[in-house]
């Protein structure tokens, strides 16, 4: 089963930028779909961005602001968040598309003044 593990949260001003990774404790192929996805506070766990071998999709909410990449290696996938506002606060996880791997426990960002 793939295991993902997210890193790389913290607070941050609004308008400040942030990158999370998602490291793949299993082999996962480029044609495995990731997926962030962001869960602010009370809120259900919206997808916000996904990558399937180079190709990316955002949702209208981060699209021109969030950028996936893969890392080094195949099997990390970065997500650089830039120009933060405070609803981005929130836990964000990575997992499969649609998600089948255990959830993990994501990794916190706080956008405030």
């Amino acid at each position: 089963q793939v295991r993902l593990v997210e890193s790389g949260g913290g607070l941050v001003r609004p308008g400040g930028s942030l990158r999370l990774s998602c490291s793949a404790q299993t082999d996962i192929t480029v044609y495995v779909i990731v997926a962030w996805y962001h869960q602010a506070p009370g809120k259900q766990r919206d997808l916000v961005a996904r990558i399937y071998n180079r190709h990316t999709s955002y949702s209208p909410s981060v699209e021109g602001r969030f950028t996936l990449s893969r890392g080094n290696g195949k099997d990390t996938i970065d997500l650089q968040m830039n120009d933060l506002k405070p609803e981005d606060t929130g836990v964000y996880y990575c997992n499969t598309d649609p998600a089948g791997a255990a959830w993990g426990q994501g990794t916190q960002v706080t956008v405030s003044s």
